[in-house]
């Protein structure tokens, strides 16, 4: 797997966006898709969308899977770039399903979630900063929220770096009182990405292909993956339930006021 040495400027200037929504959100308790649920009176997945459009994404790829076409028709405008997760088998083989789309390119790939709408414009772009002062092939943004049970925790070495992330429900006793969690939003390398998520394995509780095994892919390799936290723990939790949809809504809504 390469990294970033051999990417010209332009390249390394610029990035593209995949926004991971195929899920079906079954703790909403809805039939409507996750991501199409409204946050500011717009379907949730509107505000990621824009996020990465303000940080400076030149290409944007979204995930979709559940409602796929749904989804398609109300965002026909928005000048984005659809594949479909037909068989929902995880975060791994959702960004597997980009692939056609970042073929002939060599520069930095940011990975949003379709359920994270407080995700800001300036955190995206902390992040890529963030990710190529480093020369690093994979950067997590994590947080530290007051519970972290339930979050994948990252593992770090003494010295900073991310040696990878251990799902909840595949942690020892010892990992789950990491308080770091991943967010789900990651920068990388697009040749070193689309590598790793192809030689992912399914052996953990879910039998799924994670996304966040990668990061060990690359320790295992000698590769760098650093982390940075976000400014703000509210601002990059997912929403998984009426309760949590309500409560971003009252925090998009105090944006707003602002």
């Amino acid at each position: 797997m390469d990294n970033q040495k051999g990417i010209d400027a332009g390249e390394r200037e610029g990035f593209r966006t995949i926004i991971l929504a195929a899920g079906k959100g079954k703790r909403m308790k809805s039939d409507l898709a996750k991501v199409l649920h409204p946050v500011g009176g717009v379907p949730m997945l509107t505000h990621p969308v824009a996020a990465a459009r303000a940080a400076g994404a030149t290409k944007i790829v979204v995930v979709i899977g559940h409602q796929a076409v749904r989804i398609r028709e109300w965002f026909n405008k928005d000048e984005l770039i659809f594949v479909e997760q037909r068989a929902l088998l995880g975060t791994g083989h959702a960004v597997l399903q980009a692939q056609d789309a970042f073929r002939d390119y060599r520069g930095t790939v940011v990975i949003l979630c379709g359920d994270v709408p407080l995700i800001r414009p300036e955190t995206v772009r902390a992040l890529c900063e963030f990710h190529r002062s480093d020369d690093a092939v994979l950067t997590v943004l994590t947080t530290t929220p007051a519970d972290p049970a339930g979050y994948g925790r990252v593992v770090k070495a003494p010295d900073g770096r991310v040696l990878k992330i251990i799902e909840d429900k595949d942690a020892t006793p010892e990992e789950k009182r990491i308080r770091e969690i991943n967010t789900g939003i990651y920068c990388a390398q697009s040749t070193f990405l689309f590598a790793a998520v192809g030689s992912l394995g399914n052996r953990n509780a879910q039998k799924e292909y994670y996304l966040t095994d990668i990061v060990e892919i690359a320790s295992r390799e000698g590769m760098l993956v650093t982390s940075i936290p976000a400014g703000d723990p509210e601002e990059v939790l997912g929403i998984n339930t009426p309760e949590e949809l309500e409560e971003a809504c009252k925090r998009m809504e105090e944006r707003g006021r602002k």
